[in-house]
């Protein structure tokens, strides 16, 4: 839409965050009625009043109607796993024994011929058409799933973060690699996709249990060599994955501390679930400036715990929040956010429409490092978006009928919504998801 430089322009009502709404409260937000979001070689140029910008748009410049749909930037999510998009939904287990019982035996499979690329090839369809731009992914053991998932995201252009999983024990034979390989196979695929495009690396070790100090050693090499990656791993997820990390590595202080031993908790660290933290955990997380993602599908479905966003502020820790597949049970971001308030609600904790929505654009974006190039309309920002009808299904246009404002309009979005509420999907200012019902 927007390639070589040429400005192309998308109306509708736009929503965006200049800050924490939960910090701030309305300041956090931009409204605009009937807005225009200018984009030039794929970033945004301008973003406000459709009156005041439509007469500074070139002759001939292509606009693209969206009234009165909302437009709000990409999605942004922050812990998924591309080898799991066929164990979603499968029964009846906590997460030790969903792991041996189905995951590992569905990740053996990446070692096919086209398997990998099949899978990748599903996960972008799927997040394009859920309204997400972004997220960190976890790919199998096998180098070539990481190779095949990048291939994609860079032929789509997505900003993508990613890594091949290192682990070396408690893993059938066929899904482990070595200390050294481990270090080698990703060493080679941040040399070759790290900073490629819009690709940026993450070192994954999948977490403790299924590592070895050897291993751990090994990812720390990694983190100081290449220290703009970014780490992605699991921490406090489930109490019996807990007792055997402690078993595993008795001499640290605890699950955490096994991370900070190694030099795994820092700023660019995502550390996925943090359900079942001590107080010393909590601090660590802060001082380290280590990103708490918050998983609630997942949580949810296996049975883990509820998270504690409230202790996570008080500690000013940060949060990302993740659909978390194939634990999570949806690709969406708005179904994702409609769990995470009902987890708050049972704390006696609330999750606003703003919030939610925050979280889920500039929210995550900040707690990446990234706000500087996505999450938000700001001038020079990727142009990724998301376009939304928040009556697109029957029971949400009969239910907006009562309300008043646009927060009541929003909780309904956030509540109710999911990927059919989606209308179009922007990528650096190119039309790549397009929802039939449009």
């Amino acid at each position: 839409m927007s390639k070589d430089g040429a400005i192309s322009a998308l109306r509708g009502r736009l929503l965006w965050f200049v800050d924490d709404p939960h910090a701030i409260g309305e300041a956090a937000h931009r409204y605009v009625e009937d807005g225009l979001l200018v984009i030039e070689g794929g970033l945004i140029k301008a973003a406000g009043e459709a009156s005041e910008l439509l007469p500074t748009l070139p002759a001939g410049a292509p606009i693209t109607d969206h009234r009165p749909h909302l437009i709000m930037p990409g999605f942004i999510d922050a812990h998924i796993h591309m080898p799991q998009t066929q164990v979603v939904a499968s029964y009846g287990a906590q997460l030790m024994e969903w792991l041996n019982k189905y995951t590992f035996v569905e990740e053996q499979k990446l070692a096919q011929q086209g398997h990998a690329e099949k899978l990748s090839a599903f996960l972008l369809d799927e997040l394009l058409a859920s309204g997400t731009t972004t997220a960190a992914v976890y790919c199998s053991v096998h180098k070539q799933s990481a190779d095949a998932f990048f291939a994609e995201s860079h032929r789509r252009n997505t900003r993508m973060i990613a890594g091949k999983v290192m682990m070396d024990r408690n893993a059938p034979p066929a899904l482990t690699d070595t200390a050294e390989s481990g270090y080698a196979d990703s060493k080679e695929l941040i040399a070759r996709w790290h900073g490629k495009g819009r690709q940026l690396y993450a070192i994954t070790p999948r977490f403790v249990v299924t590592s070895t100090p050897e291993q751990m050693a090994a990812s720390q090499r990694l983190v100081a060599e290449h220290p703009d990656c970014f780490v992605q791993t699991h921490i406090n997820e489930n109490r019996a994955e807990i007792a055997f990390a402690r078993e595993l590595y008795p001499d640290a202080a605890d699950y955490a501390g096994i991370y900070e031993d190694y030099g795994l908790l820092g700023k660019k660290s995502l550390l996925g679930h943090c359900i079942h933290m001590t107080k010393r955990e909590w601090r660590a997380f802060a001082e380290a400036g280590a990103v708490a993602v918050f998983c609630p599908t997942s949580n949810l479905f296996l049975g883990s715990g509820l998270f504690d966003w409230q202790r996570a502020r008080h500690e000013s820790v940060k949060v990302a929040v993740a659909t978390d597949i194939g634990g999570g049970t949806s690709y969406s971001m708005l179904r994702t956010m409609a769990e995470a308030y009902k987890i708050l609600q049972l704390q006696g904790q609330s999750l606003s429409a703003f919030d939610a929505l925050h979280a889920i654009t500039l929210g995550n974006a900040a707690a990446l490092g990234l706000d500087h190039l996505i999450g938000s309309f700001e001038p020079g920002r990727e142009a990724d978006v998301v376009v939304l009808d928040p009556a697109a299904t029957r029971a949400m246009a009969h239910r907006l009928e009562t309300v008043r404002d646009l927060a009541e309009e929003l909780f309904v979005l956030v509540t109710l919504g999911d990927e059919r509420n989606v209308v179009s999907t922007y990528v650096a200012g190119e039309r790549l998801s397009h929802c039939s019902t449009n």
